[in-house]
This record gives C-alpha cells, structure tokens and sequence, in this order.
C-alpha cells in the first residue's frame, strides 16, 4: 500500500517537473520477477526505473548510513529498500535479494558498477540472477543529470532490452563473469545508440572538476 502510494506521489512530482517521460521496450519485461540492471547516471534513474517498470514492484539496496535516520529509515523499509554495507557486504546483500526475487512478488534494481562514478562492473548482479533463477533486464535512462536540469524539462527516456538469461550450468568464475558482463555492457551501448546515437554519458562530477 505505501510503495503504491510512494510511486504514484512520485509520478506525478516528476511529471510536475519535468514532464511525462518515455517508457520504450517495455514489451522486453518478462512475465514474473527480474533485475534491471544499468549504468548509474543519476541519483534519481532508479526512481524513473521503477516507474518505468510498473505495475512491478521492486525492492533496491541502499547503503546501511541512510538506515539510521529513523524517518528515512520508515521510508526506506516500506519502499523494499534494504540495507547493505558498502566496504563488507556480507551474506545477507546476496540473501535478501535471493528471498525477495524467489516469492515472484518483487523485482530488483541494481547498478553493476555500484556507483554513479565507476563505470566497472562488478558481479553481484550476475550471482543473485542465477541463484534466484531470474534474468537481467538491461536498462538504460538518458535525460537530466543533476537536481538543476530537472526542470529545464530536458525529456527523460528509459529504454528496456532483451532479458539475459543466466545458464544454470554457467561457473561464475572470472571467464564465467566476464562473459555476463560483457553482454551487459552490448546491451547498454545497444540502447543508447537505439535512443540516440550521438549520446555520450559525461559524468557531472567530472565536469564540475574541471571547473
């Protein structure tokens, strides 16, 4: 009832703001549980995920920090949010994801370089997807960058594409990792260029840098 609540309010703030966004490839969602999986352009992209999503409902992690603030806490819990540690992970980043994806009920929203300023792919992705037996659903999002641009009312896109499904037989050892990742990062390029094919990502911190 809340994560409803929660992703209609956010909807119509958005909308608000910068306008009605586009949705395309949506066809590519499968029937029950996945994880999208994309570049980490933004600190609101996994907000426009979930939307573009719906009527899906997804859980994410965030770091354990925000946790303690009991008001964003409440927050976080009730929109599927749940904690992991960034420096030492533990068991429980792989087997709450595992637990959630497994009842089919909800999906997942995971960034496989971990941050908005790494580009490198890290595995984790790849071995919840194969424990829970659910496919990676590449996604892009191209449109504003910063809080500021929102407004401008820069039009937003969020382009889904082909599930990779993980081969249960598939060692997630490096050669077995390399090979996902490799067919993520296709993947991202793919939509990119089927969006627009002059975009080129510019990290804003990096921009900010150079000034």
């Amino acid at each position: 009832m809340f994560y409803s609540f929660m992703r209609g309010l956010v909807r119509l703030i958005i909308t608000i703001i910068n306008g009605r966004p586009r949705y395309q490839g949506r066809e590519n969602l499968p029937e029950g549980a996945y994880i999208l999986v994309g570049p980490h352009r933004t600190w609101f992209d996994p907000l426009y995920y979930a939307l573009a999503g719906s009527p899906m409902k997804f859980s994410f992690m965030a770091k354990e920090e925000l946790f303690k603030n009991p008001v964003l806490r409440f927050i976080l819990v009730h929109a599927n949010a749940f904690p992991v540690n960034r420096q030492h992970p533990g068991p429980s980043a792989i087997k709450t994801p595992v637990k959630f994806l497994r009842s089919g009920k909800l999906s997942l929203i995971m960034f496989p370089s971990g941050t908005r300023h790494s580009q490198e792919l890290k595995g984790g992705a790849t071995v919840i997807a194969k424990m829970a037996g659910v496919p990676l659903v590449p996604t892009v999002y191209q449109g504003p960058l910063t809080f500021k641009q929102l407004f401008s009312r820069q039009r937003v896109t969020v382009r889904f594409g082909q599930p990779i499904d993980i081969d249960r037989k598939l060692k997630l050892d490096e050669a077995g990792q390399k090979q996902i990742e490799t067919k993520m990062l296709h993947a991202f390029d793919d939509l990119d260029r089927q969006i627009d094919p002059t975009f080129k990502y510019v990290d804003p911190a990096t921009t900010r840098q150079k000034h």
